[in-house]
């Protein structure tokens, strides 16, 4: 059955409905008009002509909800048990190992229905009526729908999912799952899901939702299908108490419906506080971003083992081994009088060092996991198309490309708007491929032309449909490639581009032309701070006395760092500061450690070694007058200007032949 109709109702969006509507609170509610007692089997209003189930989705079956024995007194035609449920599905050679029960009641039969027949129960409690489930009640299922499958492959068992007549709820649950799965549009996922369970979902907020979730546009000729003729009398309030449809409101008493308001959120909530959806990325938000916000969803722990040790093949690490596995992005070592002389020996360039967040990105076929320095992933959904082959709509998705960079946050100077962006400044993996040992300039040129240039074409065409499949406006950050650039550059790059920068940088960043990717510490990738923001991450305890007390790791144990202070400039309660990892930077007239901030995004504090060679930058005090004399001293040696006039001739040989 598919959504696709001509209709002015089906496209007015939200659906409108009288106030106080949604204001019935749970213990008085006006379950019909003559105010009956309430029966706890009082059969579900439609539950009798709801057809009992619909048809398979790979392993998922939709069904209403099976209605226990105490029931029967109240169903004078086909009853519908969960050992019928069992029955039936067995009779089609479908063997059930597991229901998801999306009802928000205990009373519609005993769970031991189905334990003692060896069949798992969760429940996951979803209001229903115009109440969306909210983004928590979707990962939970999605998470015991793959949790399932990955304990699937020796019974080859079913699971059977309900809510109460198994069409909005069920159905809304479902499309989020096969979306996130099998790659697919919503509008696909919504028109499989109608043909396995007719006539699909059937409220517009579920479908509006469910495009808005994933940043997709709602067809112009999708139409919400009309409520069955086994509902249309009558809507559920809540699991089971009735309450009359909407063309007979005028008979609800209106100062019931004011003073017993519910719980029922209010329908347009639904959507606007719906996760971490946003509205549009030009739409000013109410609460400031900052570093510290955590992203996307967490997934499960088995999950993540999994993905984690994908991360470790990709970039030829071999497998995590028995300890915790670490975060394994490169990382720079400070700049000191010694290293500095690679500059020399080895062909450099420059970026600046954006003081935001670290985090890689591991891209699937269903979306992309943002990996921070904990090495925990979480999922965000977005799109990366793979290269275009002949032109036209991308064929696929990225699937196990790996990339690193970092999240900023982006202010207009003048209306103060905040918006983020992920600079990306490196390539590892793609498509499962390792690119871990090529050379620098040949991973960021792949960067451009595999990742960045497919999106932005895909953006570039759906910007001119009046029908766009996706909108990539209301993915919650940007994406861009960060820029490098000549030694010789780098006065203009502190004095005029830094200056500029719509977000904050504490200095540059020195990346070998020719290097592969180094997981972990990489002593030729080197940063060089402005010297007041050298700084250390500290782990802090507070000792007797409420003093204070730094460590750092030696060996992947805590190491006291004996007489090194710290203050803390605005702190009334130094406790707050316990067993936090807090960066500091050092001022050498007080001789002692400054608390810049608390490292969120941190688990561990630096290494020992990591330590010393910040107090090497820090006593070696490179500074910005140095920096400068030593590059222009090397970019006028011989070989380093013949490389420039070399990388200069490829790049114009590379845009003559795009221009032909």
């Amino acid at each position: 059955m598919s959504y696709h109709a001509n209709s002015e109702e089906g496209r007015r969006g939200w659906k409108r409905k009288p106030p106080g509507m949604e204001r019935w609170g749970r213990e008085q509610r006006p379950y019909d008009t003559n105010s009956r007692p309430y029966d706890r089997n009082m059969v579900p209003h439609g539950w009798l002509g709801c057809p009992p189930h619909g048809q398979e989705l790979g392993f998922i079956i939709p069904s209403k909800v099976p209605l226990g024995e105490s029931f029967n007194d109240n169903i004078l035609g086909q009853k519908y048990t969960p050992k019928q449920a069992i029955l039936q599905q067995r009779a089609l050679g479908r063997e059930l190992g597991l229901v998801l029960d999306l009802t928000n009641t205990n009373r519609y039969y005993p769970v031991s229905d189905w334990t003692k027949e060896g069949i798992s129960h969760v429940k996951i409690r979803c209001k229903g009526r115009d109440s969306v489930p909210d983004d928590e009640s979707v990962k939970k299922f999605c998470d015991e729908v793959l949790d399932f499958c990955s304990r699937r492959t020796n019974t080859k068992k079913y699971i059977l999912v309900h809510c109460t007549h198994g069409h909005n709820r069920t159905g809304y649950m479902i499309v989020h799952f096969l979306v996130r799965t099998e790659s697919i549009s919503v509008t696909e996922a919504i028109n499989r899901f109608a043909q396995a369970r007719y006539p699909g979902i059937y409220k517009q907020d579920y479908i509006d939702a469910l495009y808005m979730f994933y940043r997709e546009k709602k067809p112009e000729d999708l139409v919400c299908p009309q409520t069955p003729e086994w509902k249309r009398l009558c809507e559920t309030d809540f699991d089971g108490a009735a309450v009359p449809a909407v063309d007979n409101y005028r008979d609800v008493p209106q100062q019931d419906a004011v003073e017993n308001y519910g719980n029922v959120p209010q329908q347009v909530h639904a959507v606007e506080n719906h996760g971490n959806v946003p509205q549009q990325e030009n739409t000013m938000r109410n609460e400031a971003l900052t570093n510290d916000d955590i992203l996307g969803d967490s997934i499960p722990s088995y999950q993540l083992h999994t993905m984690q040790e994908v991360c470790y093949q990709l970039l030829k690490l071999g497998t995590g081994g028995r300890g915790r596995p670490q975060f394994p992005g490169s990382h720079p070592v400070s700049l000191n009088s010694e290293n500095l002389q690679l500059l020399r020996q080895r062909y450099y360039y420059a970026t600046w060092k954006a003081d935001g967040t670290r985090y890689m990105m591991l891209i699937t076929f269903d979306g992309c996991y943002l990996i921070d320095r904990k090495f925990l992933f979480r999922k965000i959904n977005m799109r990366f198309p793979c290269r275009y082959s002949n032109g036209g709509t991308p064929e696929k998705n990225h699937h196990y490309t790996l990339l690193d960079g970092e999240m900023i946050i982006d202010m207009d100077p003048h209306t103060h708007k905040q918006e983020r962006r992920y600079l990306i400044y490196d390539l590892m993996a793609i498509n499962q491929v390792s690119v871990t040992e090529l050379p620098f300039y040949e991973r960021w040129k792949l960067l451009e032309k595999e990742v960045i240039e497919p999106r932005n074409m895909e953006r570039e065409a759906l910007s001119k449909s009046t029908n766009p499949y996706y909108r990539y406006d209301l993915e919650p950050f940007s994406v861009r490639r960060k820029g490098f650039w000549l030694l010789s550059t780098v006065s203009k790059l502190l004095h005029k581009f830094i200056p500029q920068l719509s977000h904050q940088s504490d200095g540059l960043v020195f990346q070998g032309w020719d290097d592969p990717y180094v997981p972990r510490t990489h002593e030729g990738l080197l940063k060089w701070k402005y010297p007041e923001m050298n700084s250390v991450d500290f782990l802090c305890e507070v000792g007797a006395g409420d003093r204070p007390l730094l460590y750092l790791f030696e060996r992947g144990r805590k190491k006291l760092m004996e007489g090194n202070r710290v203050i803390f400039k605005d702190a009334s309660d130094i406790s707050s500061y316990s067993g936090k990892i807090i960066e500091c930077y050092w001022d050498a007239t007080e001789r002692h450690w400054v608390c810049m901030r608390i490292r969120f995004d941190k688990a561990n504090p630096n290494e020992i070694n990591t330590y010393r060679k910040v107090m090497r930058s820090i006593k070696d005090n490179i500074t910005e007058e140095l920096l400068l004399n030593e590059i222009n001293g090397i970019i006028s040696l011989p070989l380093y200007a013949d490389r420039i006039q070399r990388d200069i001739k490829a790049h114009q040989n590379t845009v003559l032949l795009r221009r032909r």
